[in-house]
């Protein structure tokens, strides 16, 4: 069985090294995650850049789509991340825990947006013609449509990395859900 280690900064590129001191400057850490798609040359660099891409969608509305899609795929270190992310951007840990499981009743407009996405990730792409017309109805545009499909992508990439690999979580572990996602 291969041994999975996440990188030091001294034992990554000398490009890596220079994102690790940005985001040591930014966060106070390099989170694990970052860090491990550092073993590539070019992989961190390249997830950063999708990660911070300009984006149609506001930052609640991106982490209602990474816990949803994150929770999907039982990515314990992105459920994690995206819970202290999501109490940042101003959710209550109760409204974080109903986005995890696929709703958000709190707002009608995020309702719309988490019924869509979990369609979306549950049906790789095929979503319920009821969660488009759903997502549409709540004001929602097809750039809107197309910047929801990348940020899943995104987490799609996270997620699976983790699920690969299982490093430590460095974030304050998620509660489990009591009831299944919806």
């Amino acid at each position: 069985m291969q041994n999975f280690t996440v990188p030091t900064k001294n034992e990554v590129t000398e490009a890596n090294q220079a994102i690790f001191n940005t985001l040591e400057q930014k966060l106070g850490f390099v989170p694990n995650l970052y860090a491990y798609f550092a073993k590539n040359d070019t992989a961190l660099a390249d997830y950063l850049t999708l990660q911070n891409r300009k984006s149609t969608l506001k930052a609640k509305e991106r982490e209602v789509i990474n816990l949803i899609t994150s929770q999907l795929n039982g990515c314990k270190y992105c459920q994690s991340a995206h819970t202290v992310l999501g109490k940042m951007n101003g959710f209550s840990e109760e409204q974080v825990l109903e986005i995890r499981q696929g709703n958000a009743t709190f707002d009608s407009k995020l309702d719309a947006l988490a019924r869509f996405t979990s369609s979306v990730v549950e049906n790789r792409g095929n979503a319920t013609d009821i969660a488009k017309q759903d997502f549409f109805n709540a004001g929602y545009t097809e750039a809107n449509l197309i910047d929801v499909v990348m940020v899943v992508g995104d987490k799609i990439i996270s997620n699976y990395i983790h699920n690969l690999i299982d490093f430590p979580i460095d974030f304050p572990l998620a509660p489990e859900l009591e009831s299944a996602v919806a």
